[in-house]
């Protein structure tokens, strides 16, 4: 596993979202009362962009078809889906925000 720095904290507001990509994999940053978050930007139904979506609480509705996601698990709330999203490690040092991730293509 390695540690991205993604974004300034700056760029992702309280009650807010922010979408970046490492390795060509977009991820979505949430943070929330406090607290980032960091998932798989894309809903496990149909392949809609979460980023598009909106907050509820600490989940992430997705706007094609409602479903919600834990922001802090990943895991479905609402269906049509049922499949969780993959969730990621993510801490702030100073003013940066790094996620930990394994690229599907890293040896």
């Amino acid at each position: 596993m390695k540690w991205y720095r993604v974004a300034h904290a700056d760029e992702c507001p309280p009650g807010k979202m922010l979408r970046v990509e490492i390795a060509g994999k977009r991820i979505l940053i949430a943070h929330v009362e406090g607290v980032f978050y960091a998932l798989d930007d894309t809903c496990t139904h149909e392949d809609a962009s979460l980023y598009t979506g909106c907050l509820k609480g600490k989940s992430v509705k997705c706007p094609l078809h409602g479903s919600y996601f834990s922001l802090a698990t990943g895991q479905p709330s609402e269906e049509p889906a049922e499949e969780p999203l993959q969730t990621y490690a993510i801490k702030q040092e100073g003013e940066a925000l790094w996620i930990e991730s394994m690229p599907e293509n890293a040896s």
